[in-house]
């Protein structure tokens, strides 16, 4: 037989046992893409604190300087008393004098009263208070992937397509990082 024949015929068996195995390698190490079945964004929302003011206008009472209110009361027992003692005779006329100075009395105890809480002012002042922004944002997304025979999903930081590559049997989940000319 030709030696050069030989040659060839041994070499070409190398190569196809080689070529044998290494796609038997292949084929044992399992599929290079898990399927993407489904993808959902998954939402996170986020309050964003701020004040919000205005100016308001606000009423106030004016402090009495007479706060047991001694004029109103003294001042309506007396126009009181001289009511009364301008009516009956004698006894009668002391005791409507007396009666008159106490209802006289109380009734200007009750208008100075009314008189002082309507003494009142306005002022402007400023009320903040806090409010909440919302909005959402997208954190990441719920995938449904088919690998071989089995369906599973993660979540990932980025969309995957159509595809997730697997090396060694993992998906891989990161994200390739872009290459900058």
């Amino acid at each position: 037989m030709n030696k050069s024949l030989l040659t060839g015929l041994v070499a070409g068996a190398a190569v196809a046992t080689a070529g044998g195995v290494f796609a038997g390698y292949k084929m044992m190490s399992g599929p290079e893409y898990a399927q993407v079945l489904a993808v959902e964004p998954i939402m996170k929302t986020e309050k964003t604190p701020r004040q919000v003011c205005e100016d308001v206008s606000v009423t106030h009472t004016r402090e009495a300087k007479d706060q047991h209110k001694v004029a109103g009361t003294v001042i309506g027992a007396v126009v009181g008393g001289v009511l009364g003692n301008q009516v009956g005779s004698g006894d009668g006329r002391k005791i409507a004098t007396v009666a008159g100075a106490a209802a006289g009395g109380y009734a200007g105890n009750r208008v100075q009263d009314r008189m002082q809480k309507g003494n009142t002012y306005e002022t402007t002042e400023q009320r903040c208070k806090t409010v909440y922004d919302t909005h959402e944002k997208q954190v990441g997304y719920d995938v449904r992937y088919r690998l071989g025979d089995v369906e599973s999903s993660v979540k990932m930081d980025h969309h995957p397509g159509e595809r997730i590559p697997v090396q060694d049997g993992q998906l891989v989940l990161t994200q390739a990082e872009p290459t900058k000319s």
